[in-house]
This record gives structure tokens, sequence and C-alpha cells, in this order.
């Protein structure tokens, strides 16, 4: 079930987004599954973790390169923030769901799951032409 709160300080009222809302964006993308691990919703490609969603369903942490993490938590700390310490070590960064609208969710979603599917695979997906120097 997912929760989704009404907050009346957003603009218009609008809905914020939740775990519905990251299916429906994750699932369709090719070789994504969803396991639930110690009560977490996971979206995974193989064994490789890229969206992880909180039992409470208010945050997520996704898939991010770690060189530039604190460069986008510092741009928006109200909307991003670190990893767990034991998670650090990883490509790796949290979000609150409330501060996301879709077209944020859809970028964030899509751009994780590029960093654990092979590049050919995304990029037969997304309708760009693979680098041909790249592995994958």
């Amino acid at each position: 079930m997912t929760i989704r709160w009404n907050v009346g300080d957003l603009p218009y009222g609008r809905l914020v987004v939740g775990l519905d809302d990251v299916r429906r964006v994750a699932l369709p993308l090719p070789r994504t599954y969803e396991r639930v691990v110690r009560d977490r919703v996971k979206f995974k490609v193989g064994q490789l973790v890229y969206l992880s969603v909180s039992p409470d369903e208010r945050s997520m942490g996704f898939a991010f390169p770690k060189e530039e993490r604190d460069g986008l938590i510092a741009t928006e700390p109200g909307k991003f923030f670190p990893p767990v310490p034991s998670d650090e070590r990883y490509n790796w960064v949290r979000v609150w769901l409330a501060e996301l609208d879709g077209d944020e969710l859809r970028e964030i979603v899509t751009d994780a799951w590029r960093m654990v599917v092979p590049k050919r695979v995304a990029a037969a997906h997304l309708g760009a032409h693979p680098d041909p120097t790249a592995s994958g």
C-alpha cells in the first residue's frame, strides 16, 4: 500500500510522489524486478540494487556516483541527503520523495537504472545509439 500525503504547502496541493509512482517508472525498464528486503522495496537489475524505498515510503535511496554525491546534496540539502554510514562506500544517495515531482522522479530512476544495466541495453531502451567503444 502506498502512502500519499496531500501536502498543503506545496503548490496547488499536489500529491507527493509515492511507491506506486516509483513502480510505474521503474518496472517498465528492461531487466528490472522488485523485491522486498528487510521491509524495504528494492528495484534491481540482476543482483544490483538501484532503488530502495524506505519502509515508511517517505524516502528513497538510489544509485548515484559517489564522486558527485556531495555536490548533489549541497545543491539541494532539503531534498537530497547522504546514505547511512555503512552505505557511504557505494554509489548511493537518498532523497525525500515529498520533494520530488514526476519529472524529477523519472530522471532519478532512469539515471540510477542506467548505472546498473549494460550500456547497450540502456541505449536500446532510450533510443540512443550505443557507444561502440564502451563495454557492456
